[in-house]
């Protein structure tokens, strides 16, 4: 941590306020060839900062206003120790930029630049941009594209994280952002407080990975700005709907053929909507009995294990497709696309009296929740559906698992003989 320059005459109002008003400023120096500069003016001061270049001149810059006559924001007003941070951040921007590090172009680099370099690095990783691309756009560079990283504060992206925890809701109404609809803010709803900040939490993660990029590629001069914003507490809500064996047999039982089989696949492998839609009969193995995902969510390729029914389903709608032939096609043979999956779904389901109506992910739920209720471990099912390690299992499907603590409670807890009968049964579902 760089030490604290003590200066009397410039670190307190009152010491300010003795000083003579004059249009040359008051300069201190914080190290070798930097300096920091206090100009004193009738209606109060201005910090500046200048640093020795190797041309033999010095190179000034305005920091912002004293906090002679209100407090200091650490935005436009600074005080003494926040004006001595900030001067040294411009200084370690300034010499990148003269090593080459930092990228020289008309006005200062911002942060819609950090997100355009971000997005084109998260192309050619092979992951799917499409998310990320409309939640920059939508959410990120309205409030914030114009603003220049060395301007960059905790205050500024904390009140707009805070903003987009309050703001309302957009409704996917359609891809024209002006003609969205919007669903208000409901702030006496639990629930909804809940989604809207775990909404904002994840659009502050994608922005605190672009700025963390630009930083690691030399383009910011500090990362403080964004790492001391944190993140909305206990917002996530691990629970995870899935289908139970009956419920799964009645959806199966209701869908048209060709949908019916893109449903078992995602039951009996557990893979993504899209990772299904892009299996072609060479990713099949019968011999080792998996399936391959060739590009799933993290970027990665994964072999995805079959039961022997898995296997048995595979043989059996493979017929005479070719190598490259997709293995999940319509009736008329042309490939599953985008949102096709909708509305065959909600029809499905509401056949089946399954409410509320189900997204096509609670059949990966599905998947690793009936794989966790039977033991398997925690670390098995995150290979399977290839979570990069076992947080995100642990949090979807732990509390699903067999457990010493549930064991126990039940196996010792006495019966009290209080759960009276009513005189409602319940109806089983009728024949589909």
């Amino acid at each position: 941590m760089a030490r604290r320059v003590r200066d009397t005459n410039l670190e307190t109002r009152n010491g300010r306020r003795v000083l003579k008003i004059r249009a040359k400023p008051y300069w201190r120096a914080l190290e070798r060839g930097l300096h920091i500069g206090y100009r004193r003016r009738a209606t109060g001061g201005s910090w500046i900062v200048r640093r020795f270049t190797e041309s033999g001149r010095y190179n000034e810059s305005k920091l912002g206003f004293a906090d002679d006559f209100q407090d200091a924001d650490d935005v436009k007003t600074f005080d003494y120790s926040q004006v001595l941070k900030k001067a040294r951040e411009w200084s370690e921007s300034e010499i990148r930029k003269e090593a080459g590090l930092e990228e020289k172009q008309d006005g200062e680099y911002t942060v819609e630049n950090a997100l355009r370099d971000y997005l084109k690095h998260y192309s050619v990783e092979g992951k799917g941009v499409a998310f990320t691309k409309s939640t920059i756009e939508t959410h990120i560079k309205p409030a914030l594209g114009k603003t220049q990283i060395s301007r960059l504060n905790t205050k500024k992206i904390t009140d707009w994280h805070h903003d987009l925890a309050t703001s309302a809701a957009m409704l996917r109404t359609g891809k024209d952002a002006e003609n969205r609809n919007t669903r208000p803010h409901a702030a006496d709803d639990a629930d909804a407080v809940r989604r809207r900040r775990a909404t904002a939490n994840r659009i502050l993660t994608i922005l605190k990975a672009a700025l963390n990029y630009s930083w690691n590629e030399g383009k910011a001069a500090s990362d403080t700005a964004w790492r001391k914003v944190k993140p909305f507490r206990n917002v996530e809500a691990p629970v995870v709907r899935y289908l139970t064996e009956e419920e799964c047999t009645r959806l199966v039982n209701t869908c048209p053929e060709d949908f019916r089989r893109l449903v078992k696949g995602a039951l009996l492998t557990g893979c993504r909507y899209g990772e299904l839609c892009a299996l072609i009969k060479n990713d099949f193995n019968s011999d080792a009995n998996t399936v391959t995902v060739r590009m799933s969510k993290s970027g990665k390729a994964r072999h995805v294990v079959l039961t022997d029914e898995g296997k048995t389903f595979f043989e059996t709608i493979m017929g005479n497709k070719q190598g490259d032939d997709f293995i999940f096609t319509h009736v008329g043979g042309e490939a599953w696309k985008t949102s096709h999956q909708k509305r065959p779904l909600i029809e499905a389901c509401k056949r089946a009296k399954i409410k509320p109506v189900i997204s096509f992910h609670v059949l990966r739920h599905t998947h690793g929740s009936m794989l966790a209720m039977k033991g398997v471990p925690m670390p098995v099912i995150a290979k399977q559906l290839g979570h990069a390690d076992t947080r995100m299992t642990e949090k979807h499907y732990a509390h699903l698992s067999p457990s010493y603590v549930a064991d126990t409670i039940r196996q010792n807890f006495p019966t009290l003989g209080i759960a009276e009968e009513g005189n409602v049964r319940k109806l089983k579902a009728g024949k589909q």
